[in-house]
């Protein structure tokens, strides 16, 4: 069997400043920018890289979704406690440097942990965690 990961999904609750945090701090290139208002669906993804994407959608939108289950959602988002992704980069004294000067929010900073790699955290606009991990 030949299977990747194509595209994985973060919620955004407000799509400007996504698109701030994920092309102008992280780099990202914009793929699509689909619907209107906050029900916008925005992909992005590593320059160059165009097998790995990252899909910023609304989180309520969902037809199935319950009142009680989107504003346990929304509660969540709030908080920190929904969503998060793990990014890696060869220099991640620069990257975490790059995006603590876009006002990014730490919640780590550079760290040797003892499960043996070398990472550090962040919270997009959203508050979803960022870990970016060291490759080595």
């Amino acid at each position: 069997m030949d299977i990747t990961i194509h595209t994985s999904v973060l919620p955004h609750d407000d799509p400007e400043a996504a698109l701030a945090f994920y092309r102008d701090t992280l780099g990202f290139e914009v793929r699509s920018d689909v619907g209107s208002g906050a029900m916008r669906w925005i992909t992005v993804g590593p320059a160059g890289r165009p097998e790995t994407s990252l899909l910023l959608a609304p989180p309520g939108a969902d037809p199935g979704i319950t009142d009680d289950e989107r504003r346990t959602v929304t509660e969540m988002m709030a908080k920190g406690t929904y969503g998060w992704i793990l990014l890696a980069t060869k220099d991640l004294d620069a990257t975490f440097e790059r995006v603590q000067a876009g006002d990014a929010e730490v919640i780590q900073e550079p760290t040797e942990q003892p499960y043996g790699v070398r990472d550090c955290a962040f919270r997009d606009p959203a508050g979803n965690q960022i870990r970016i991990q060291e490759l080595r």
